[in-house]
This record gives structure tokens, C-alpha cells and sequence, in this order.
């Protein structure tokens, strides 16, 4: 175990005034996440923050986290933060069903809501643009000669073209999670929580459907669906999956850099997970379905 969970559990009994037990959560390729209980049954969620997250660029600042999972927390849909700790969070344990792809598919009315709930929610205290991460990962990858996948740069062009289309009518930024694998939905009850906000800021809404629409490997029929329940209104698809697209490529490189600067999970495929999002992007790229999605949001 970790010398950071290691104290964290420490603070955790002193907080709770009585002895705990814990269960690793396994999943989680950054940031230490454990089931904390005592012996009378209550039960929360330790988040132990990996500085090296943020120092790598693959999170945001800690304190940034920190600050805007309590904001998550206030509009209902990210957990409750009970306690600070020096480096961690005690959250709320949400007793629920954590969502796999298939599940996001069947849930796609109950995840729109929860992220417009999110998005109506009170501003984050930074900003997130995909094309600048994407910008800072290529840099990054090239500083620390991590090795790009091959062909990689040749599609800088439709990166900028794509930033290019998008700005032709930019839509408000709002505040998003911009993360939204299918395990950070947790479905209890009749409601989807979102939880996780190492990478959250205010951002474009698009991208925050575009992200998920990608983490869930939507087809066009599914973004279309996810765009209606989210917007009513199919307009904006063309919008969405250039975000998915946009999503694809960018968190190539963070398996990359995960991999090359900050490797914890010996036992999880980084390179593999990099090709799988590599090879989804120009798939899509090379569509001849690309040109119109262009012309769509720019008209």
C-alpha cells in the first residue's frame, strides 16, 4: 500500500473516532480509491490524490479537483464531500450500480439529465479546451521523448480544422466533467451520479457528450439519440461527433504519457488502450462523412 493511503486511512479513523477497514476500488488509472467502513456499517469513499496527476497534465491542479468536486457535490449530481484531508477526499459512498458501456446506451436519458443538472450547476474555477490538451500532450510526449504512435502528427491539420469549424459559432461554456467514462456513471435508483473530476473545467457541452459518446463507443444512431436528450433538438450531432473524434485522439496521449511519465497499473495495458483510441479516431478521420460533419457546424 501506498505511504499517502496508508496515512490517509490513519486520518480517516481519527476523523470517524473509531477503527476502519478498507477495500481497494480497482478501475481507477490515477488517483487511489478505496471502500472505507467501520464496524457498525458506515461506509464512505477515500480518494487519495496522486500529485503526479496533475504535475503530468493529466489531471488538473489537486485543489482545483478538490474545489470543483465540492461544486459537482452542491448540484446533487457528484457525491456529497464530507471531509478535506491533506491530499484526500472522504466522499459520500454512493450505493448504486457502477455503468458499463452497454448500460450508458440503455441509460442515455438519465445520463443527459445529470449533465444538464451539472452543466446548470455553478461555474468550476478553471477552463478546459480539448484542442489545448491536445497541444500540451504532443509537447509533452516530444520533451520527455515519449514515442507518438505512427502517423500520428499527420493529422494535425484535421485537428485544426476541426477547432477551426467549431469556432465558427461557439457555443457557452459550462461546466463539465469532460471524463465521462462509462465507470464514472453510477446509476442509484432513478438517478445517474457522476463522480470524478480529475479532469473537470467549464468547456463546451458538445465535448462533454462527444467524450462520453466516444468512452462508450456510440455509433451515429447513438450520438444522435444522446444530442436529442440532451439538447432536444438532433442539431447539434454533427457538433458531438467531432468532440468524439476530438476525444479519441487526444486521450490517445494520455495513455501515452500515463504510461511514459507515471506508470502504477503494471498489470493494464496503456499501449494497447493508445491504439484502440488511435485507430477509433482515424477511422473516423478517413470517413468520407468527415468533409460534411465539417460543413454541418460550419453552416
Amino acid at each position: 500500500m501506498p505511504d499517502a493511503v496508508s496515512d490517509a486511512l490513519g486520518m480517516v479513523a481519527a476523523w470517524a473516532g473509531r477503527p476502519v477497514t478498507h477495500t481497494t476500488i480497482k478501475g481507477g488509472l490515477s488517483h487511489h480509491i478505496a471502500r472505507v467502513e467501520t464496524e457498525d456499517g458506515d461506509r464512505w469513499l477515500l480518494r487519495v490524490l496522486d500529485p503526479r496527476i496533475a504535475a503530468t497534465g493529466l489531471g488538473i491542479p489537486l485543489e482545483q479537483e478538490i474545489a470543483n468536486t465540492v461544486l459537482a457535490a452542491s448540484t446533487g449530481v457528484g457525491a456529497q464531500v464530507l471531509h478535506r484531508l491533506p491530499g484526500a477526499l472522504i466522499l459520500e459512498y454512493i450505493d448504486g450500480v457502477t455503468l458499463d458501456a452497454p448500460a450508458v446506451r440503455d441509460e442515455i436519458g438519465r445520463i443527459a439529465a445529470a449533465c444538464r443538472v451539472l452543466h446548470a450547476g455553478p461555474r468550476f474555477g478553471n477552463d478546459f479546451s480539448i484542442f489545448r490538451k491536445h497541444a500540451e500532450f504532443v509537447a509533452r510526449c516530444k520533451v520527455n521523448s515519449l514515442k507518438l504512435p505512427a502517423g500520428y502528427e499527420d493529422w494535425t491539420p484535421a485537428v485544426a480544422e476541426i477547432e477551426q469549424a467549431l469556432a465558427v459559432r461557439p457555443m457557452p461554456a459550462v461546466p463539465c466533467h469532460n471524463d465521462l467514462l462509462p465507470e464514472n456513471f453510477i446509476k442509484a435508483g432513478n438517478v445517474v451520479r457522476i463522480v470524478d473530476y480529475q479532469l473537470s473545467g467549464n468547456n463546451d457541452p458538445c465535448f462533454e457528450l462527444g467524450d462520453l459518446a466516444a468512452e462508450a463507443d456510440f455509433d451515429p444512431d447513438d450520438v444522435e439519440r444522446l444530442t436529442v436528450a440532451y439538447f432536444d433538438d438532433a442539431a447539434p450531432a454533427a457538433r458531438v461527433r467531432l468532440n468524439l473524434i476530438m476525444s479519441n485522439l487526444t486521450w490517445t496521449l494520455w495513455f501515452v504519457v500515463h504510461h511514459g511519465l507515471t506508470p502504477q497499473h503494471r498489470d493494464f495495458d496503456y499501449n494497447a488502450e493508445a491504439a484502440d483510441k488511435f485507430a477509433q479516431a482515424v477511422r473516423d478521420l478517413k470517413d468520407p462523412g468527415f468533409g460534411r460533419l465539417i460543413d454541418a457546424v460550419r453552416r
